[in-house]
């Protein structure tokens, strides 16, 4: 009996820790733009999650920026921001995941999904600005990030090296480079030296 009255109190005690994490909406909104540029905050679609944890629409925006609360579910801090016309490619990244579908699973079933037209992507390159920084920098009651770490990731499909003139490798602090060359994913990555 003593057992089953700790496993009922341990996973009530649970289910309202769980709860405890999803911050309040106008918390997660500030937060999240924070990723973005000023000039693309007070217009964005944030995307955040609500009290069962669902991911959901926290606020329509009136730009084409879209950005992405925190996972409460994960440890750290991390927003994103990026162009809507990289919201295809993420949240069909997102759904894959909620399948339960490994990293290579996904990469395998969007580089089909892409090379056959079916999952678009951006014409032009696409940036997407993410914020990371660590729980002890961050007040929950104001949403604010101290100490945060930005890098930016411009998304083009089936860039290379040559087609680029960038290198395939970090060469040097803040100095960008080209991430998964030649594939339907490739980007390149810009995290400022700090």
């Amino acid at each position: 009996m003593k057992k089953l009255m700790f496993v009922f109190i341990f996973a009530f005690a649970f289910a309202a820790f769980s709860q405890n994490k999803i911050l309040p909406k106008n918390i997660q909104i500030k937060t999240a733009v924070l990723a973005a540029p000023e000039m693309y905050r007070d217009g964005a679609t944030v995307l955040g999650y609500n009290e069962e944890g669902k991911l959901t629409t926290l606020r329509e925006g009136t730009n084409k920026m879209v950005c992405l609360a925190d996972d409460p579910n994960r440890e750290g801090i991390s927003v994103a921001c990026y162009g809507a016309e990289l919201e295809p490619f993420m949240a069909r990244g997102r759904a894959l995941a909620a399948e339960g579908k490994s990293n290579e699973e996904k990469r395998e079933i969007r580089k089909n999904e892409i090379d056959t037209g079916t999952l678009k992507m951006p014409e032009e390159p696409s940036i997407l600005y993410i914020l990371a920084g660590e729980e002890k920098d961050y007040n929950t009651e104001t949403g604010e990030l101290l100490n945060g770490k930005i890098r930016y990731v411009v998304y083009k499909p089936y860039m290379t090296g040559e087609s680029t003139g960038l290198p395939t490798k970090p060469q040097a602090p803040g100095m960008p480079w080209l991430m998964d060359a030649g594939t339907h994913r490739s980007h390149i990555m810009i995290t400022p030296a700090n």
